[in-house]
């Protein structure tokens, strides 16, 4: 009986996240004729319209945090992330280009233990929410992370189409094109394209093992239950080199 009943709650969240994925999908064009800055050449992504890196879209995406001053008060987080944002370790996740707000509501979610990580639960324990804000402003203000290329066609597959033979929804219909993010002040869910196969091979075990639950609606967890390890690596191995 849990088991139907689960089934049942899986499926309905999936269908509410399709649901609202397409509508958003569908009134995206408009809205972004109607607001982007004109753009053209390598800093369009294709399929979203806007200059991913222009001042307009990083001041979106950075939020009312100061970055000027953000950069001196993440000196503690630069040692492991990167003075720009990009970490040299592989299980350690690059920020440059990421939306404060998702950065911003991670940092929280280790502060109340929702979410756990030795070192992040200490670290995030020191900061209060103005210099948060600087903080999360500083990263997103940097140029967003890179892939040096992706071939993997399991991955590619998953990412662009998923499975709903599953009920699998795809990948890009959260994370935009490319894994780039949707829109630059859409925080709900991260940019994914560039960022490090290892961190995302973990966050997509620990979602499945239920060590990580803080995805809206706690859809990641009901995704990555359909997911094999082989599919997990694939994924990784795509979304890294976007």
């Amino acid at each position: 009986m849990f088991q139907i009943k689960s089934n049942i709650a899986a499926s309905f969240a999936l269908g509410v996240l399709i649901a609202t994925t397409a509508t958003a999908m569908a009134a995206t064009p408009k809205a972004q004729a109607a607001t982007a800055p004109a753009a053209s050449g390598s800093d369009i992504v294709k399929g979203q319209g806007f200059a991913d890196n222009s001042p307009e879209i990083i001041k979106a995406r950075s939020g009312s945090g100061n970055a000027a001053a953000g950069k001196d008060k993440s000196a503690l987080c630069q040692g492991c992330h990167g003075e720009d944002g990009i970490s040299f370790e592989p299980a350690i996740p690059k920020l440059a280009g990421q939306y404060a707000g998702y950065i911003g509501k991670q940092v929280r979610d280790f502060q109340t233990g929702f979410r756990s990580n030795a070192i992040m639960n200490g670290m995030a324990a020191t900061v209060d929410d103005a210099d948060l804000n600087d903080i999360t402003a500083y990263f997103a203000s940097k140029g967003k992370m890179k892939g040096e290329g992706s071939s993997n066609p399991v991955g590619k597959n998953l990412f662009q189409n998923g499975d709903m033979t599953r009920m699998m929804v795809a990948c890009v219909n959260c994370h935009g094109i490319n894994g780039k993010g949707k829109t630059p002040d859409n925080s709900m869910f991260p940019v994914l394209g560039g960022q490090q196969k290892e961190y995302l091979r973990i966050q997509l075990m620990n979602f499945r093992q239920g060590e990580r639950a803080n995805s809206p609606g706690g859809v990641m967890n009901i995704v990555t239950q359909k997911l094999t390890d082989a599919e997990i690596e694939s994924l990784a191995e795509y979304i890294s080199g976007l």
